[in-house]
């Protein structure tokens, strides 16, 4: 049986913006429950230790913002770093990699998550792009793809 033996395209299988948005709207839903369950154990440790009533946590509202953005930071680059994805990622079927494959070690992750939570509008550089990359993807060498897990 002949088999077809055409090179596959590389850039063919690169993920486009609807995917890798939709992936970052279930990102932020997984990080704003990590943050809630933060609070709550620190509401229940606080329960412990001054006893009753049960109060979660009430920070200003520039420690939220720094505190959730350190988290989205950590939840993506540590994903990332690991195991090339995310649970939206995993989700959408789509792996971050270098542009060669391999994953992208830990610091070039931390910058790719720090660069996609600081400036998320870099996404809207993936359709004028031909290799379908965001500005993060070019800051940091890499590349989404699907992928099957």
């Amino acid at each position: 049986m002949p088999q077809d033996h055409r090179e596959r395209d590389p850039e063919s299988d690169t993920a486009g913006v609807v995917s890798r948005c939709l992936a970052g709207v279930v990102d932020a839903f997984v990080v704003v429950g990590i943050g809630l369950a933060v609070q709550v154990a620190i509401g229940g440790v606080r329960l412990l230790v001054d006893g009753p009533p049960f109060r979660v946590p009430d920070p200003p509202s520039w420690l939220t913002g720094v505190g959730g953005w350190v988290l989205a930071v950590l939840y993506l680059g540590v994903c990332w770093a690991v195991t090339g994805g995310t649970a939206g990622d995993r989700l959408l079927g789509l792996r971050v990699a270098r542009r060669a494959g391999r994953l992208l070690g830990t610091p070039r992750a931390l910058l790719r998550a720090a660069l996609c939570v600081t400036f998320p509008v870099g996404l809207l550089w993936i359709p004028l792009s031909r290799r379908r990359a965001s500005l993060q993807d070019l800051v940091v060498a890499s590349a989404v793809r699907y992928h099957r897990y």
